[in-house]
């Protein structure tokens, strides 16, 4: 049975919904793989499975082959590819939405290759709108709610940054966000967006950051 374009629509939306509430817990309890990631992966999974679905229905009774098995080779393959744009930077994982948005891409082509044009351009839509709305979305509630900014300010020298942030790692901290600024000459200001941690945990914070040389200040917002 062919699936009307309502129920492709449903069945797309419906993996937003379902990998999104899956990524929001993942994002909360700081994971690497976060909200938009987890969409992606999931909406990148659905697109998969309704073009082998329309596959099947094309090429039923006129060929005894698997009309599958080759993109499902290109699903397994692309891994590798998204694989090489993931960073790690100390405890900080960058990259993963971009791996998630290839994999959901090469899905998108694999439906364009079978002639599912309504369900390649559908996932085309909804993934632009994972990655721009969701992305204003994580900024204004996501990181209100589970993360904080943390206030250094650093000798402005080669490294200096990247010792701040060793340290937070061997305290298992991981930076989602950084901005820096110059405030005075040879001075930066640097702000971390940190998961959330109370008083005590930030004058222990302090403590560690104060011990590397070129570090003048430590401040944080607490709600």
């Amino acid at each position: 049975m062919v699936l009307s374009n309502t129920e492709l629509t449903l069945r797309l939306i419906m993996s937003i919904v379902l990998g999104g509430i899956v990524g929001l817990e993942r994002e909360s309890t700081n994971k690497p793989a976060g909200f938009r990631t987890h969409i992606l992966v999931c909406m990148g999974s659905a697109i998969i499975m309704l073009t082998s679905i329309f596959i099947f229905t094309q090429f039923q009774g006129k060929t005894n082959l698997d009309p599958g098995r080759i993109p499902a080779q290109v699903v397994s393959g692309i891994g590798f590819l998204g694989a090489g744009t993931i960073i790690r930077e100390g405890a900080t994982v960058k990259g993963l939405t971009t791996a998630a948005s290839l994999w959901a891409v090469s899905a998108i082509g694999l439906a364009i290759g079978a002639g599912f044009y309504y369900g390649a351009a559908l996932a085309t839509v909804l993934i632009l709108i994972t990655l721009v709305t969701f992305n204003k979305l994580d900024q204004i509630i996501i990181q209100r709610k589970f993360l904080q900014s943390l206030f250094v300010v650093i000798e402005d020298n080669p490294g200096q940054l990247g010792r701040v942030g060793s340290c937070l790692g061997e305290m298992n901290i991981s930076i989602k966000n950084i901005k820096m600024e110059t405030i005075e000459e040879n001075k930066l200001q640097i702000t971390l967006m940190i998961p959330k941690i109370n008083k005590l945990e930030f004058e222990e914070i302090k403590q560690k950051l104060k011990e590397i040389d070129g570090v003048y200040d430590i401040t944080a917002e607490f709600d």
